[in-house]
């Protein structure tokens, strides 16, 4: 049976790592403080605010809450998030997307100051990370399935990887982290041609399809290290599932990540670092 590469003890380890930065930081007066902008109550994003919110608290991050109701106009919207954007007080943006229909995502994701992205959302934190600078911030999905791999000594160097998802969100950010890290990357999408062949020589496979249990026996071998970074409820089964059916991948592959309680439960602590890291370089700035 394959290893399971747990995301408890990987965030405990960052945690403990957060708390002593936040007590150097507040040594110098500073208290990192998050804004979650929120539009209206969608189950989804107030289960991760909770997640958040729950994060910050135990680590002294303050938080300042923010929400709209979904029928929000345009102008109330962006007059909010350029207020965000230039209060000095806060030093980290959590945008909720998708944004309602009537508001304009690609206007809101590049109006977002990049040194308050901490999510990674904007072109400039993009190109940070396909320049592999610190432009930004690294999407936090994609650092949280590179933080599981720092964590249980999962060497790239050298390895196939590949890629089953081309989003900006996950896929083709994390593609970049892994050729960082001298991984040979192949990234796979919808048009790509018999799929399940190329996953099988993967030696690291990091799956991001946004399909639940989408892939199944025939796409794993022997040895394997598969990061499952989807989630979703299925209602059959009565049960969070990721995009890999478990039960098909666990008795092949080398190790894997379960859902829930594998990439998921990284994430949250990744977006809580990068909010005092945004707070680190403010700092670094007015020194």
């Amino acid at each position: 049976m394959a290893k399971r590469l747990e995301g408890a003890p990987v965030a405990a380890a960052l945690s403990e790592r957060m708390a002593s930065e936040v007590k150097a930081l507040e040594l110098r007066g500073v208290t990192p403080t998050l804004a979650i902008l929120r539009i209206g109550e969608r189950p989804d994003d107030l289960s991760y605010e909770k997640g958040v919110k729950k994060r910050c608290a135990a680590l002294g991050v303050r938080v300042k809450g923010v929400v709209l109701p979904a029928s929000v106009d345009s102008g109330t919207f962006f007059d909010t998030l350029e207020k965000l954007n230039e209060d000095p007080a806060v030093h980290g943006i959590l945008m909720f997307r998708p944004l309602p229909p009537h508001l304009d995502s690609e206007k809101a994701r590049q109006m977002l100051n990049p040194a308050k992205d901490i999510d990674g959302c904007t072109d400039a934190s993009l190109a940070g990370v396909f320049t592999n600078t610190e432009a930004g911030f690294v999407p936090c999905t994609a650092q949280a399935a590179m933080e599981i791999l720092d964590y249980y000594g999962i060497d790239c160097a050298g390895k196939r990887a590949v890629v089953l998802g081309r989003s900006l969100v996950v896929g083709r950010p994390v593609s970049m982290l892994l050729m960082h890290r001298n991984a040979t990357v192949t990234i796979c999408h919808t048009k790509t041609l018999d799929m399940p062949s190329i996953a099988k020589e993967a030696d690291i496979l990091l799956v991001c399809t946004g399909k639940m249990e989408s892939i199944g026996a025939e796409y794993f071998r022997k040895g394997q290290v598969v990061i499952d970074v989807g989630i979703g409820w299925n209602e059959e089964k009565g049960k969070l599932c990721g995009d890999v059916r478990f039960a098909e991948a666990e008795p092949v592959v080398g190790a894997i990540t379960p859902v829930p309680g594998g990439v998921g439960s990284v994430t949250a602590c990744v977006l809580v670092s990068h909010i005092i890291e945004a707070a680190k370089r403010k700092q670094l700035l007015s020194e």
